[in-house]
């Protein structure tokens, strides 16, 4: 591989300020009133803030964000519609806890299941779009742990639709925060449900249990959750100034706590740091050497944005270093991968990525691949 040293200070400027340039002071994070807890950048899945994040624990509630994540994922693949009317089973309309109030042998438009689900938080919702989609219950659950592992959730087991109190039934707040990254990034076009304050079904108006949509304007969902054995918990997502945060708390003592804990958590993670982004999608930032091709280059650059979590105001520029392929033969494809740049210093490596060929080159002629062919052979004699 060959290195090339190139500077973030050619690609985005940050504030010349001396004082600025100097490395941020960031102070310890809040301790929680709560059992376990993460702080997650959205954009980059960085974590900036963890306490028990792995540890297994009832998710109650925030078990609905899977089956509305399963939902959302069957609709973009066109097996589901908003408009699809959905059967209520006699054991979605027994369901106990928090409910929509659904009846059994009538039919529920599947986008007022979502909202039910989401906004009102009900077993009765959670269960009909569980029966619709997989069947069963028992199969939707299965359904449910092919997801998680799909997602990267390591430590997360689903027996229910619901979060209803089961044996074998937990998860964590870190793979709560994975999955509920996943539902910003993936399917941003229903996000705008999460942050709905009220939903009305049947007549029966009910608010939304997230307190921290009333007490933060930047605040735009997503799940709370309570049961005896889990506490209560909160999924929040918030966004300030191009930066997008998540947080998950679980185990606190009342449904005001779980809103001041996480309000903790966002103000100090938007205070502190933010994300920034260093390379724009087919940004250009190199032109290899091709050997054997129709042209003597290639431009480089990459498939998706490059983002990073850095701190506020970190200085004047961040280093980077550019690993290219030491021989780049024709032919190549838009997509090959040619090269990785690492950002950060040796000691501080904020992230790794990919540099992709933004074209395509194919082979030269016979006399061109011949020529190149022997130039490589004398360049590697020395």
């Amino acid at each position: 591989m060959k290195k090339l040293l190139v500077t973030l200070t050619l690609i985005f400027s940050f504030v010349s300020n001396s004082v600025l340039a100097a490395a941020t002071l960031i102070p310890a994070p809040p301790q929680l009133s709560a059992s376990s807890y993460i702080l997650m950048d959205a954009y980059t899945g960085d974590i900036l803030v963890e306490h028990n994040a792995d540890e297994e624990l009832p998710p109650a509630s925030l078990t609905k964000l899977m089956t509305s994540y399963i939902i959302e994922y069957e609709m973009a693949r066109g097996n589901l519609s908003f408009s699809d009317q959905i059967n209520v089973s006699e054991k979605a309309w027994r369901m106990e806890g928090s409910r929509m109030f659904i009846r059994e042998g009538t039919q529920v438009s599947l986008e007022d299941l979502m909202r039910g689900i989401i906004i009102q938080s009900g077993n009765d919702a959670s269960v009909a779009a569980a029966e619709h989609i997989a069947g069963s219950e028992s199969a939707f659950a299965d359904l449910m742990n092919q997801h998680a592992q799909l997602l990267g959730m390591t430590n997360s087991n689903f027996v229910n639709s619901t979060g209803y109190p089961a044996e074998g039934h937990y998860s964590t707040a870190h793979d709560i925060a994975k999955l509920s990254r996943a539902k910003i990034l993936q399917f941003p076009e229903n996000y705008s449900m999460y942050s709905e304050k009220y939903f009305t079904y049947n007549n029966i108006r009910q608010p939304n249990r997230n307190k921290l949509l009333w007490r933060d304007k930047t605040v735009d969902g997503l799940k709370t959750g309570h049961t005896d054995a889990a506490g209560y918990c909160l999924a929040a997502s918030a966004v300030r100034n191009g930066t997008r945060l998540i947080t998950v708390v679980m185990g606190t003592k009342s449904d005001n706590a779980r809103a001041v804990e996480s309000q903790k958590l966002l103000d100090y993670g938007f205070r502190y740091y933010e994300t920034r982004k260093l390379y724009s999608r087919g940004q250009v930032v190199n032109n290899a050497r091709v050997w054997g091709g129709s042209q003597s280059n290639v431009k480089v650059g990459f498939a998706e944005d490059v983002l990073v979590t850095i701190p506020r105001q970190q200085g004047q520029s961040i280093p980077a270093s550019l690993d290219m392929q030491q021989q780049i033969v024709a032919p190549i494809a838009i997509g090959d991968v040619l090269g990785t740049i690492v950002v950060g210093t040796k000691d501080n490596v904020l992230l790794e990525r990919s540099v992709v060929a933004l074209e395509a080159v194919d082979e030269g002629g016979f006399f061109k691949r011949m020529f190149d062919s022997i130039k490589l052979f004398f360049m590697n004699l020395f």
